[in-house]
């Protein structure tokens, strides 16, 4: 008898943990929408885990879903691993909101000096940033500046309630990949 009673107080546990693995499981399979999905339903359970944190963030992030990131930006601050993360999500989303307020409302980014990153977003935010062409056009293609074979599509569309940003990834003008953001 005590040990059933002991097997029921001790199982939640071992869900809890076998659910984290999961997580990280998902995320090592690059199968990071649904590690983003399953570390939203984990966060306040493990919300002073700066590493499981961590994981849930960089997973939200390769799945494109960067508003989520604002939640580990204010956890992430024990470690100095965990300050850098958080400076890092912080730099891409502040590029995806000062974007979409430059292509939506005709914002200048020229006087605005940034860090940058390796993520997409960066690259695109850092290519229109030092563009001297007209800033009303409808889309705007960008070479990669490291890779000539890489090229990016930039646009917005504006169907739905609230306009979504567009980035189209390309290589030798197949594309690769497409990130929204909204």
């Amino acid at each position: 008898m005590n040990k059933l009673i002991l097997l029921l107080f001790l199982s939640p546990l071992f869900l809890q943990a076998d659910a984290k693995v999961e997580t990280y499981k998902l995320y090592q399979d690059a199968k990071y929408e649904e590690a983003c999905q399953s570390g939203d339903a984990l966060l306040q359970q493990y919300k002073n885990d700066e590493e499981f944190i961590s994981l849930y963030a960089f997973s939200c992030l390769n799945a494109d879903q960067l508003d989520k990131l604002s939640i580990p930006i204010i956890s992430l601050k024990k470690t100095p691993e965990s300050r850098a993360n958080a400076a890092y999500f912080s730099v891409i989303l502040m590029q995806k909101k000062l974007l979409m307020h430059a292509l939506t409302d005709q914002y200048d980014l020229k006087p605005i000096k940034m860090p940058t990153t390796e993520y997409v977003l960066s690259t695109v935010f850092d290519l229109y940033s030092n563009d001297n062409g007209s800033k009303e056009r409808r889309r705007y293609n960008y070479t990669d500046p490291n890779d000539v074979n890489k090229s990016y599509r930039l646009f917005v569309t504006k169907s739905g309630s609230s306009p979504k940003m567009i980035i189209e990834e390309y290589y030798d003008k197949i594309m690769t990949k497409r990130h929204i953001y909204w």
